[in-house]
């Protein structure tokens, strides 16, 4: 006989799941309005694995809500229009100097992103590439000591380890000084640490705020909606944006993934400044202590020194954006290639236009490279990646799996001539579902340096060719099947 309980879930359980599923999919149809791609994978989840298709679509779906869910962060930055709108007229009504070697196409990139991102162009920076953790965190832990006034630290993840103690000692030490030290994590990827973990930091007075965090205080449920930037900004003149977040594998310490390749920027100029908005912003919409208002104190005057002459934009994304300005920047580069587009990323699910610019490139001429880790940390991404990895080889494209460790970059570098640098990676979720920041710099020097350091990494690399793809067992290739058929949901 059927347990009592096996016969209630099957009488009365299962069929509230059956008769959810179905509003879910009215919902997906005729409210959400999902690409037609996204919309047929989630009706072909909800109609053939009810109850896993139940159980995904609770937890990464819904998405209709989203404009009432941040609508107070839209507020905020509608403020900051006229100020964009003012300093964009000004850059453009005139000649924007240190600007002589960048062409006019990248001009008009610039102005695309002005105009879609309200992404400021400044001209005086200078940039210092990390690919390691540990000279990463070590600048980063330089400048909290030597901090004056304020530290703004916003990052995804957040580990109780070694170097998330350290970070904290260090914040700990400066707010017992009087500084102002804010730390915004991710209400999921930050979730981690017990409440004692920030006891001496808050009784030191340090100011601390999670973003879209669960009103059970456990780790959020939700995987849509992250906060997956890294941003760290001191005093207004020093910021770190990139792909490490703050954690022990992130140093190579944890030996399942070491050692660990990533890609981060610091960066002294008025570049900071959008860093700085950026912070407050995303503050401002997470903390429950008031407003930081935009006062001179947190966008100080400075002078860098006359070498100093990298121009950059910062730009964001999410689903707060009504465009993808992410996506868009990236696809911008692509289309400006002549030569070579070189991408690092962990995850590769592109979209439909991903995919067209880079088979155009490649059959245009262009060397085209894509990289990749060698070992999947999320089982589905990795292997859904792979078959759009294979689609792309008939066309020219080359790519590589990363065998030294575990490759978390996320950058792409086009000719000698520009890159970007960030948290976004190739796929679906940073282009509409996370929210991103991306360091894009106009500039031959570190473009050049960033290539030369892809190239290095090539000699820890396998290629993937068509021979290897018809290799894979049937195990892997039915992997890589499934995880295609649902890539529009991860």
């Amino acid at each position: 006989m059927i347990p009592d309980v096996l016969q209630f879930l099957i009488d009365f359980i299962y069929p509230l799941i059956i008769i959810a599923n179905i509003i879910f999919a009215l919902t997906v149809i005729f409210i959400e309005r999902k690409n037609p791609t996204a919309t047929i994978a989630w009706l072909m989840a909800l109609i053939f694995l009810p109850v896993i298709g139940f159980i995904l679509y609770l937890f990464i779906g819904q998405t209709f809500h989203r404009d009432r869910m941040f609508r107070v962060k839209k507020e905020y930055d509608e403020k900051m229009t006229d100020l964009i709108e003012s300093q964009k007229k000004e850059l453009f009504n005139q000649q924007i100097s240190k600007l002589p070697t960048v062409s006019d196409a990248y001009k008009r990139m610039m102005l695309m992103l002005m105009d879609g991102n309200r992404a400021l162009v400044t001209t005086d920076n200078e940039v210092r590439v990390f690919t390691e953790g540990n000279s990463k965190f070590n600048a980063l832990l330089e400048a909290i000591r030597n901090a004056e006034d304020h530290i703004h630290l916003e990052y995804y993840i957040l580990k109780d380890d070694d170097i998330g103690r350290e970070v904290f000692a260090a914040l700990t030490e400066r707010a017992k000084a009087g500084l102002t030290v804010r730390f915004l994590g991710d209400g999921l990827g930050a979730a981690g640490p017990k409440s004692s973990f920030f006891s001496s930091y808050l009784e030191a007075g340090g100011k601390l705020a999670f973003f879209f965090p669960s009103l059970l205080h456990i780790r959020h449920p939700r995987i849509n909606y992250r906060n997956h930037r890294k941003i760290a900004v001191i005093d207004g003149k020093l910021g770190f944006i990139g792909g490490f977040n703050i954690g022990d594998d992130y140093l190579g310490r944890v030996p399942e993934w070491a050692p660990w390749r990533d890609t981060a920027v610091m960066v002294e100029g008025h570049a900071v400044f959008s860093m700085q908005i950026r912070f407050i912003l995303d503050w401002n919409y997470a903390s429950k202590e008031g407003t930081i208002e935009f006062s001179s104190r947190y966008f100080p005057e400075f002078n860098g020194s006359a070498e100093a002459s990298l121009p950059m934009q910062v730009v964001s994304g999410g689903p707060d954006t009504y465009w993808n300005p992410i996506k868009e920047s990236y696809l911008k580069l692509i289309s400006l290639a002549t030569e070579s587009v070189y991408i690092q990323t962990p995850y590769f699910i592109p979209d439909e236009s991903i995919m067209d610019a880079l088979r155009m490139a490649a059959l245009s001429g262009v060397d085209v490279r894509i990289m990749m880790p060698s070992k999947p940390d999320h089982f589905f991404v990795y292997w859904a990646g792979y078959s759009y990895i294979e689609q792309l080889l008939d066309a020219g494209v080359r790519a590589y799996t990363y065998d030294n460790g575990f490759i978390h970059a996320k950058t792409i570098v086009v000719d000698e001539t520009a890159a970007s640098v960030g948290s976004a990676n190739w796929d679906v979720r940073s282009f509409r579902l996370n929210f991103e920041t991306n360091a894009i710099m106009y500039d031959h020097q570190i473009a050049k340096e960033l290539k030369e350091k892809y190239l290095l990494d090539l000699h820890v690399c396998s290629e993937l060719t068509p021979d290897r793809f018809a290799a894979l067992s049937l195990k892997i290739k039915i992997k890589k099947s499934v995880s295609r058929l649902f890539s529009p949901l991860l």
